[in-house]
């Protein structure tokens, strides 16, 4: 039998042996920490709440116990005076939240921001079933949606892949950008279904660009992060920080081209200035949420961000 060959070539799409691949690197971004230090957003120390504690039974109240466990319905049916008992969970859920909208399919340096935000999502996904975590997590474009409720093993991770790499918006990503069905409320749109599918004690990363962010969706993540960790992976590509020095560059979608004239110092500045308050905003917003912000450039090598991002050292 004749295998078809894979679409993609890693630079503005993405292939799934590559997603597959990168299970090796995986092992070694471990997400099982108590602390992680968040050294892009603030310095402060944001402690992951792990896998959670679940209900295990309840008993007589012995003296040491915590007066806040007691289970006030089970004294009073039964005039003694019980307490609950709890055990921690053996599988923390893990979502994984990947925006493939239209504005994630541009980059200059290595591959468009898309591909970054699967690599990511791929090698997040490995670590995650390789320390007995559960998988879920949602995918998204302006046009299309995916869902995953999570669950535990290689297979739920493959199948999240396989999804990531057939996405359709890997195939509409030059219409989507001038379609008139387009959707500019998908971000906010697929953070309520993301608020649907959080369960308490999860661990939620997002990989995105997050040029939809808005009063609403700061709502949604302040309702996320009040029972779950949630990681904020900021993608974004060397361009969008800051114009290149005075000349003409042209850029294309691979349809239409533009010629960008970066010789006004005064529009450098001003462009370079709105890449600086987006980023304020979302360091503001983490600050604010007491959440993990970590920023991700398509010329960075993705293992040693995550390991910096979280706060880990190198295994020797």
């Amino acid at each position: 039998m004749t295998q078809v060959p894979e679409i993609g070539d890693d630079i503005v799409r993405i292939r799934q042996s590559t997603l597959i691949g990168l299970s090796r690197d995986a092992k070694n971004i471990p997400l099982d920490l108590n602390s992680v230090k968040a050294q892009m957003s603030g310095g402060y120390v944001s402690s992951f709440r792990g896998r959670g504690m679940e209900f295990h039974e309840s008993r007589p109240y012995q003296p040491g116990d915590d007066i806040r466990a007691i289970d006030w319905r089970v004294t009073a049916r039964s005039g003694v005076t019980h307490t609950k008992v709890y055990h921690e969970e053996r599988e923390r859920p893990v979502l994984l939240w990947v925006d493939l909208s239209p504005t994630m399919f541009f980059g200059t340096r290595q591959c468009f921001k898309s591909v970054v935000a699967a690599k990511l999502a791929a090698l997040l996904a490995w670590s995650s079933v390789q320390h007995g975590d559960r998988l879920g997590g949602l995918i998204f474009s302006d046009q299309h949606h995916d869902e995953f409720r999570p669950k535990q093993g290689n297979a739920a991770v493959l199948h999240f892949i396989k999804k990531l790499a057939s996405h359709p918006a890997w195939d509409q990503q030059y219409k989507s950008t001038v379609a008139s069905d387009s959707n500019p409320d998908a971000g906010i749109q697929a953070l309520n279904r993301l608020r649907q599918v959080a369960k308490p004690g999860s661990l939620i990363v997002l990989m995105s660009d997050f040029r939809f962010l808005t009063d609403s969706c700061r709502t949604h993540l302040s309702h996320l992060a009040r029972h779950n960790d949630v990681v904020m992976l900021f993608t974004h590509d060397p361009l969008e920080q800051a114009l290149p020095s005075s000349g003409r560059y042209q850029l294309t979608d691979g349809e239409s081209r533009l010629t960008v004239d970066s010789a006004n110092m005064t529009s450098r500045e001003q462009y370079q200035q709105r890449f600086v308050a987006h980023h304020q905003k979302l360091e503001q917003l983490c600050k604010q949420l007491h959440s993990l912000l970590i920023d991700v450039s398509t010329a960075s090598n993705l293992i040693d961000v995550l390991k910096r991002g979280l706060g880990l050292r190198s295994k020797r």
